[in-house]
């Protein structure tokens, strides 16, 4: 039943001539992503850093263009966790980027449903929200965007959140530059979607 309510959506992009947006957000610690690395036995790799309990919380979106064949990248980085009004602001700076009409796939999380983002809809006609179905975050391709990312900064050690923030708008802006990179986190999610 799902999956025909997202065909449903992909058939109103289609009429729309709409481009496609799959938002998500995450949070970036100063404490590191430890993954699996190389050292030579018996030499356990150490990493030394800073406790602290800061973030950079980011909302990010992958954009396809109407026919398909363009793939863009958004993303808003924030000191503070993301509120209704953050989500606000990263729909209206999309808005300002894409023409025509564009539908934005968002989990059902509730910073992505109240009044603002109505008022927000109510001012631009031409911008519509769909969700996916709850607990479904294999179907969201923004997801491969965090894994893409965290995997770059893992095992790292910044040295404060200005350090951090450096680190993860550098690997943000070389993401965003790689069709390649966005069509595979595109295509490794669980969405049923046309080939691209």
């Amino acid at each position: 039943m799902e999956s025909h309510r997202l065909a449903t959506g992909k058939k109103n992009a289609a009429r729309l001539g709409a481009h496609l947006i799959f938002i998500d957000e995450s949070g970036f610690l100063l404490i590191p992503t430890v993954r699996r690395t190389w050292a030579p036995v018996g030499c356990t790799p150490l990493i030394r850093h800073h406790f602290a309990n800061d973030r950079i919380s980011v909302i990010s979106g992958i954009s396809v263009s109407p026919a398909g064949k363009r793939l863009g990248l958004f993303g808003m980085f924030f000191w503070d966790n993301i509120a209704q009004e953050e989500v606000v602001a990263f729909l209206h700076e999309v808005l300002r980027h894409l023409r025509g009409h564009v539908i934005a796939l968002l989990d059902n999380s509730n910073t992505h449903k109240g009044v603002p983002l109505q008022d927000l809809c109510r001012r631009f006609p031409r911008l519509h929200l769909e969700y996916f179905p709850p607990y479904a975050p294999e179907l969201n391709p923004d997801e491969g965007v965090w894994g893409l990312l965290k995997g770059k900064l893992a095992n790292g050690s910044p040295d404060d959140m200005r350090d951090l923030a450096e680190h993860l708008q550098k690997e943000f802006r070389h993401l965003a530059r790689s069709q390649r990179k966005l069509r595979a986190c595109i295509l490794q999610s669980e969405l049923p979607f046309y080939s691209l």
